[in-house]
């Protein structure tokens, strides 16, 4: 927190010296906050959600989520981003990191490569290319993130060379990378990992995107391959109803070597109406992760959930935004914690209060 609180005052000092339209300046300050309180019907009695929740996941408080403070420069045929944050989204994500690198939100440094092409290649900490939801909360529809954008990386550390095309409709990323949400590489570890992203945009209205992810979390030894497929659309049907289709595919193996494979499913829909100040959105969700390649649920039928939610926005000023929300799962056996039981449903309230300048 002290890193975050030294580097926010370095950036408005820095802000004070810069031109009031700042627009025209290589270099910009920018930064969030997102304040939450969660009421659980389960009552867990540490305060914590289940465990497969690694955004909103503090229960019966008042938390932050995020707050981060960024430092974004663009020259010619170069650009960099740097931002430091905190928050129980820090405390959850970040966990397996070391030393500063726990409030490490984001480091790159990118040079453009052709002339004439939109062609880049970017080094450091940068944002995941799987999932259409990011850990900016007024960034995606709902309040909290879904089970699949919990469960797959917010972030990512290696290299991404990234081209787009003449007319902007098309965007395509390679990548190598220390695997599956790390800045370090886990002890044991030296297999790289890689993954593709191509997104087309045809129209204003409609949006494509298909990514993958090939690499093991395992250290050498015991190395499983995962082969993490992530295919979502996201059409605005009208200037006010929108609607986001997803749906991840995943295999690991059952054992180095083996031909065998565990098996991930998880669709998704999201509705979204807006007028004026307000928005309202539902949800839909089903995940499958029989044995525990993500999720170990430790159960006997593994981790198997159905899930919905629906909650309201209300632009209250031009960056301020509260949101409300009510959510649900309700699983296959009994994995979420009630008290000092188990039951097989979860039911959950969340409110936020966020800005963005």
């Amino acid at each position: 927190m002290k890193i975050l609180i030294n580097f926010t005052v370095l950036l408005l000092m820095m802000g004070r010296v810069m031109a009031q339209d700042s627009s025209s300046k290589p270099l910009q300050i920018s930064g969030y906050l997102e304040a939450y309180y969660g009421y659980d019907v389960n009552k867990p009695a540490h305060h914590t959600r289940p465990a497969f929740m690694y955004s909103y996941n503090r229960a019966q408080e008042f938390n932050v989520n995020l707050g981060f403070a960024k430092l974004s420069y663009t020259g010619s045929g170069i650009r960099a981003n740097l931002a430091l944050a905190a928050g129980s989204y820090m405390n959850a994500n970040y966990a397996g990191e070391s030393g500063t690198l726990k409030n490490l939100f984001e480091a790159n440094v990118g040079v453009k490569l052709a002339r004439k092409a939109n062609l880049w290649l970017d080094a450091g900490v940068f944002a995941s290319h799987i999932g259409f939801e990011s850990a900016v909360g007024k960034d995606c529809w709902t309040l909290t993130r879904s089970i699949l954008a919990d469960n797959t990386p917010y972030y990512e550390t290696g290299l991404k060379l990234n081209y787009t095309s003449a007319n902007g409709k098309w965007w395509l990323a390679a990548l190598m990378i220390n695997g599956w949400q790390h800045i370090q590489r886990p002890d044991g570890n030296s297999t790289p990992a890689f993954g593709v992203q191509v997104t087309f945009t045809p129209s204003a209205r409609a949006t494509i995107n298909y990514s993958n992810f090939i690499g093991s979390e395992k250290p050498d030894t015991a190395k499983q391959m995962r082969y993490y497929h992530n295919l979502y659309a996201i059409l605005n049907l009208t200037d006010h109803l929108g609607l986001t289709a997803g749906f991840d595919f995943a295999m690991e193996q059952a054992a180095k070597g083996s031909s065998s494979y565990n098996k991930i499913y998880a669709p998704l829909l999201i509705l979204k109406y807006s007028w004026g100040k307000n928005s309202i959105a539902a949800r839909g969700e089903y995940y499958t992760d029989k044995n525990g390649v993500i999720i170990n649920s430790g159960t006997p039928n593994g981790f198997e959930s159905v899930g919905w939610s629906v909650n309201a926005d209300r632009k209250i000023m031009d960056k301020v935004l509260w949101r409300i929300e009510i959510r649900q799962f309700s699983g296959k056996d009994a994995y979420f914690v009630k008290a000092d039981d188990f039951s097989k449903d979860y039911l959950f309230f969340t409110s936020s209060l966020a800005i963005a300048f």
